[in-house]
């Protein structure tokens, strides 16, 4: 966080950073003030652009054209950093030709970006020394995230803006854990520390540790999803996850819950989803527990309980071991530093962190023994890999396109004062009190052009359903474009988005929804 103060151009993509992550927009606007210069890429004008130097009004679903177009520009303009691409980096040529056609001309007709502003973006993050890319889920929740993240890792490395202070691609992960979560595996085709189960070492460390298990890779939540739907699936257990608001196509969501045999929920208060449930089981809030967070820095850090868990609510870790005693499995975990030893036996990255080492302050992974520092800076002197991969990323239309039943394009977010699904922060009144109830932002053109006032309730239409909502008329969002935040349950977003996913992991394209408006 602290290398964002220092940069002398900040690239924003697909991050609405004042709203969504605010300790982040204090560090931009520390290097602001410092003299930086701020270049943002949104379909709609955030608070941000209002200190940006540029602003690129990028079209829902086009990041991938305009990312290549700035590479094109650089390497036809000569902007390129050959030392580094000779000495940390692989495939060079082969990416440098699938871009040969990638115009900035190309990419304005499907990114409706000005070729000229595309050209400018390139420049500018070329000849910056320190030049850092922030981005989030506007990137990554398209069919095209994988692609996107990969091409902003190819102009990263075509400038050798990787490796060095205030540099880098940098996501703002959405929640204060989400880091932590993956590092410890709550992904589908990983083990703790991002290790693949396939890989012999891997299976040799955790049959060590663990006994025998399984290598199979797992489900993520749309497959699983669909399995509930196929009637494979037999039951289910959700924990800290609200998917009847947070997933696509709500309609089908809560249609697999209430076909799936056996549902168990657990949570910290009763969600959309757990009133679906056979079983609820009460967990502790934050407040409430022991143990560790990793943010989006891959700092490590502890969290102290300060009361008890109230009623009959236990801390998650505490309920699981309850679980694993009741089905007769061995249990070793007395404590959360118990877990936190078998944490550094099991992956490398956090081998050398422990409770008593983070107890006042946090280190940043990797931190491979107890007597390493930590690493605030990846990629310093070489990649995990040895040498920097470039990848080839060709742009294709995947999924949901304005047609004459749904002319407009919808994307989703969050506002200041609600949090995801609401199920922490739509229960309390003062952040209710600002943001009530969901809205539809419709730039004033559109409005115009279907009679649609200021506060009038509006039905917006997709292929999986419909919802209504108030209609928030501003010029903060593009013509032909809507955005509706998804924390509200009365108008829920996610009714609207639908399964079209990123064909290689699968991520649902929450960002880019064709669908039709009009009075309610």
């Amino acid at each position: 966080m602290d290398d964002i103060s220092g940069a002398e151009l900040i690239l924003v993509i697909g991050s609405n950073t004042t709203e969504q992550h605010p300790l982040a927009s204090t560090r931009i606007f520390e290097a602001l003030e410092k003299g930086a210069e701020l270049y943002v890429v949104d379909p709609r004008r955030i608070r941000l652009t209002d200190f940006a130097h540029a602003y690129a009004a990028i079209e829902p679903g086009t990041n991938l054209p305009m990312i290549n177009a700035m590479i094109h520009v650089i390497i036809k303009d000569n902007l390129v950093d050959r030392d580094f691409i000779k000495k940390r980096t692989e495939n060079y040529e082969e990416m440098k030709k699938s871009v040969e056609n990638c115009t900035p001309e190309w990419a304005e007709s499907i990114s409706k970006v000005p070729a000229d502003t595309i050209r400018q973006f390139a420049h500018k993050y070329a000849t910056t020394d320190k030049a850092m890319i922030l981005f989030t889920m506007g990137v990554t929740q398209q069919t095209t995230g994988v692609k996107s993240i990969r091409a902003l890792a190819n102009l990263a490395m075509i400038t050798g803006h990787v490796g060095r202070p205030s540099t880098g691609i940098n996501p703002l992960r959405g929640q204060n854990n989400v880091q932590g979560a993956g590092d410890m595996a709550a992904l589908p085709d990983f083990l703790p520390g991002y290790q693949r189960p396939e890989w012999q070492q891997t299976k040799d460390r955790f049959t060590k540790i663990w006994g025998d298990f399984s290598c199979l890779r797992g489900r993520n939540i749309i497959e699983m999803f669909n399995l509930m739907d196929e009637g494979i699936m037999k039951a289910a257990y959700i924990v800290g996850e609200n998917p009847i608001l947070s997933d696509p196509d709500q309609n089908h969501t809560i249609h697999c819950l209430e076909k799936i045999p056996f549902l168990v929920v657990q949570d910290i208060f009763l969600t959309e989803t757990a009133e679906y449930a056979d079983v609820v089981l009460p967990a502790a809030s934050f407040l409430e527990r022991e143990g560790t967070y990793t943010n989006t820095d891959r700092r490590v850090q502890m969290i102290h309980k300060v009361i008890e868990p109230v009623g009959d609510s236990k801390p998650d870790w505490e309920i699981m071991i309850e679980i694993m005693k009741r089905v007769g499995m061995d249990v070793k975990y007395q404590c959360p530093s118990d877990i936190m030893d078998e944490i550094n036996e099991a992956t490398e990255i956090y081998g050398g962190i422990t409770h008593e080492r983070i107890h006042d302050v946090g280190i940043q992974w990797p931190c491979p023994d107890k007597e390493h520092p930590g690493t605030p800076i990846l990629h310093v002197g070489e990649f995990k890999r040895g040498k920097g991969l470039f990848t080839v990323n060709d742009f294709e239309f995947i999924g949901d396109q304005r047609t004459d039943e749904y002319p407009y394009l919808l994307t989703t977010g969050r506002v200041t004062h609600q949090y995801h699904t609401g199920t922490m922060t739509r229960k309390v009144w003062t952040l209710a009190r600002e943001y009530p109830h969901g809205f539809v932002e419709i730039h004033p053109k559109d409005a115009e052009n279907l009679g649609i006032k200021n506060h009038q309730p509006v039905k917006i239409t997709s292929a999986r359903g419909s919802i209504v909502a108030p209609a928030l008329i501003t010029d903060r969002i593009n013509e032909k474009t809507l955005f509706v935040p998804f924390h509200f349950s009365e108008s829920p977003a996610n009714r609207l988005t639908g399964q079209n996913l990123d064909p290689i992991i699968n991520i649902p394209a929450l960002k880019v929804s064709a669908v039709r408006i009009e009075v309610e």
